[in-house]
C-alpha cells in the first residue's frame, strides 16, 4: 500500500520528564516541575459536588473561568484567552504571527515548545546566548532583524530557574521595535517573591506589543487537566479566537481552574512550602559540592562542575532508587547538569536520604 506523502519535520520531538521506571513502583517524580502539594482542596471539592452534564460540549469562550481570572488578577475579561495547556497557546500565537521565514528570537536555554511551534509554520529560530545561565537582554537585542516577528522569554526561565529583574524586562521592551511581538511566559511567577521582580502580567497589562502567557500545571496542580491562559490586546486575543479549536478547554478543566483561583489558603501553603524546602535542599546540596540557581520557581538546576560525582552518576544512582530528576542533556544540551522539582516532605527528605547515603558511602 502507498502512503500518500505528508511534510517532514527536521523538528526533534518535545521530550516530558520521565513518570516511569520500569518494573520500579513508587516511583518519586521530580522532574516535571509539578505542584508539590498537590491539587487544591477547594478544586477537589468542586468536582466532587457539582453535577457536570458530560454528554453536553464546555463553554468554548470558558466564559465563567475567563470572569474569575478577570477577578483574582483585576484585568480584562476581554482581554483573556483560555487554552488547553499554555502550550497550545503558544501555538496559536505561533499560527497566528508566523509565516515561513520570519524570525523568532529565544533564550539559548529555553522552554523547548517555543522552538517547536515556531519550525512548525516554518519560521527561523534564533537563538540569544544566555550570560551565566541567564537571559541576556543584551544579546537578544543583538539577534533582532527585520525578520524578527517574535521574541519568547519565560521569567523565571526554565529550565535554568534564573531570572530577569523588573528594570530588565522593561528595557526590553522599550528596546526591541515596536512592531515586534514581546511573549513573556509567567508559569511560575506565584512563586517569585524576589523584591526586585515583577510579573509580565503586572508590568504589561496595557501593553498591545506583550502577550502574557499564564497557566495552572504549576502551583495551582492540575497539570493533567491542561489548562492555561493568555493575556494581550483585544485584537489579538479577536484573532486568537477565530483559530482557536471550538472546545479546547474541558468542563471539568474549566471548573477545577476558576475554583483553585478562589484558594488563597492553598496558594499560600504552596508558596511558603517551596521557600522552604528550596533553600533547605540548596544549602543540604552545597555540601556536596552541587550548587544551582537563587532560589525562584519551585525547581534548582543543579550543576556537577565542583562535584566530585557527575550529574549523569547521581542520575543514575537516584533512578536505581525509584527517585527521577530532569536529564537536561535531553533537548537542553545542557551538559554536567540536572533540573530537581521540589516535591512534596516526604519526596524531598527521600531525595536528601539517598543524596547522602551515595556521597557518604
Amino acid at each position: 500500500m502507498t502512503v500518500p506523502k505528508f511534510k517532514i519535520f527536521r523538528i526533534k520531538a518535545y521530550k516530558p520528564g520521565r513518570s516511569t521506571l520500569g518494573k520500579l513502583k513508587n516511583i518519586t517524580k521530580l522532574s516535571a516541575n509539578e505542584s508539590a502539594l498537590g491539587v487544591s482542596p477547594k478544586a477537589k471539592k468542586a468536582l466532587k459536588t457539582k453535577n457536570l452534564n458530560l454528554s453536553k460540549y464546555p463553554d468554548s469562550k470558558a466564559k465563567f473561568l475567563r470572569n474569575e481570572i478577570s477577578k483574582k488578577f483585576n484585568c480584562d475579561l476581554n482581554k483573556i484567552i483560555c487554552g488547553a495547556g499554555s502550550d497550545e497557546i503558544i501555538q496559536m500565537i505561533c499560527q497566528l504571527f508566523l509565516n515561513p521565514k520570519d524570525e523568532v528570537i529565544l533564550p539559548q536555554y529555553s522552554f523547548l515548545m517555543y522552538r517547536i511551534y515556531s519550525k512548525i509554520v516554518g519560521a527561523k529560530v534564533v537563538f540569544a546566548n544566555e550570560i551565566n545561565f541567564k537571559v541576556s537582554v543584551k544579546e537578544i537585542l543583538k539577534n533582532v532583524t527585520k525578520k524578527t516577528k517574535i521574541v519568547f522569554i519565560a521569567n523565571p526561565n526554565n529550565p535554568t530557574g534564573t531570572y530577569l529583574k523588573k528594570k530588565e524586562v522593561i528595557d526590553l521592551r522599550k528596546r526591541l521595535n515596536n512592531n515586534i511581538l514581546l511573549v513573556i511566559d509567567d508559569a511560575y511567577a506565584e512563586y517569585m517573591k524576589n523584591p526586585d521582580y515583577s510579573s509580565g502580567l503586572d508590568l504589561f497589562k496595557s501593553k498591545d506589543n506583550v502577550f502574557i502567557l499564564r497557566t495552572f500545571s504549576k502551583i495551582f496542580g492540575l497539570a493533567s487537566l491542561r489548562v492555561g491562559w493568555g493575556y494581550g490586546s483585544k485584537k489579538i486575543i479577536n484573532a486568537l479566537n477565530t483559530i482557536k479549536p471550538p472546545f479546547n478547554v474541558n468542563s471539568i478543566a474549566q471548573l477545577a481552574a476558576a475554583e483553585s483561583l478562589k484558594d488563597k489558603k492553598f496558594i499560600s501553603k504552596s508558596i511558603k512550602h517551596n521557600l522552604i524546602y528550596a533553600k533547605k535542599i540548596k544549602m543540604f546540596l552545597e555540601n556536596y559540592n552541587i550548587f544551582s540557581n537563587p532560589v525562584t520557581a519551585n525547581f534548582l538546576l543543579l550543576d556537577f562542575e565542583k562535584c566530585k560525582y557527575s550529574a549523569n552518576y547521581l542520575y543514575n544512582k537516584l533512578k536505581n532508587k525509584g527517585i527521577i530528576l530532569r536529564s537536561t542533556e535531553d533537548g537542553y544540551n545542557i551538559k554536567n547538569k540536572l533540573r530537581l522539582s521540589i516535591g512534596s516532605k516526604k519526596e524531598n527528605l527521600k531525595f536528601m536520604s539517598i543524596v547522602k547515603r551515595v556521597f557518604d558511602k
